[in-house]
């Protein structure tokens, strides 16, 4: 169950926000403003710097030049505050090999700022994993192992959802869940960047294309 975020009046901004990496200029006086109920995909090659780009906005690594606001607040001010609101999956699973999915989502919602009551087991069930909750995570395929981390999404009542990449090693049937809840939570006012080399089916969707 997605939470509905109903009249929430979020915006992330970032104004000319500069991200240089070993001498080299990724991007440069980058602006946009994103409020709660749109989605932004973030398209470009390999190498352009699109997760530089969602570190940053994370608040995890700092742009070169130019700020991220959150409500029209500095995010390294807001520190605890913005990532309460928050919700990040990165490129790599952020799972734990030894632990099962129930024991990885157990402590994914230990440490969440607003976690949900969504039971951890449905959760699992939801993304394909019924069956599989008690076994090591070692022992799952790529796909399976996204799909533990992106149940954390169900179990976290956060405003952002930040995504690097989120459709990795999915199936087809398992891109057209991720599609349907980035819609269902975008219609319900929650907010989301994503990098994807994917075209998202997403009616809240724009583009933001680096690197071209």
């Amino acid at each position: 169950m997605l939470n509905n975020f109903g009249d929430s009046t979020y915006c992330l901004a970032v104004e000319h926000l500069q991200c240089i990496r070993d001498d080299r200029v990724l991007f440069e006086d980058l602006n946009f403003s994103l409020s709660a109920g749109q989605l932004l995909q973030i398209e470009g090659p390999n190498g352009c710097g699109k997760t530089s780009l969602l570190r940053i906005l994370c608040g995890l690594t700092l742009p070169t030049e130019g700020i991220v606001y959150w409500n029209n607040q500095d995010i390294q001010s807001i520190r605890s505050d913005y990532g309460a609101i928050l919700a990040y999956i990165g490129h790599t699973q952020g799972v734990k090999a030894e632990l099962t999915p129930l024991e990885n989502l157990a402590m994914a919602r230990a440490l969440a700022a607003t976690p949900t009551n969504v039971d951890l087991a449905d959760a699992l069930s939801q993304v394909g994993l019924y069956g599989f909750e008690d076994v090591p995570t070692r022992t799952l395929s790529a796909g399976q192992q996204r799909r533990v981390a992106l149940a954390r999404l169900l179990i976290n009542d956060a405003a952002l959802w930040i995504l690097d990449e989120p459709f990795t090693a999915l199936d087809k049937k398992a891109i057209a869940m991720v599609e349907e809840w980035l819609n269902t939570y975008t219609k319900g006012g929650g907010m989301a960047v994503l990098t994807s080399h994917h075209t998202v089916n997403c009616s809240h969707a724009t583009i933001l294309r680096l690197g071209t």
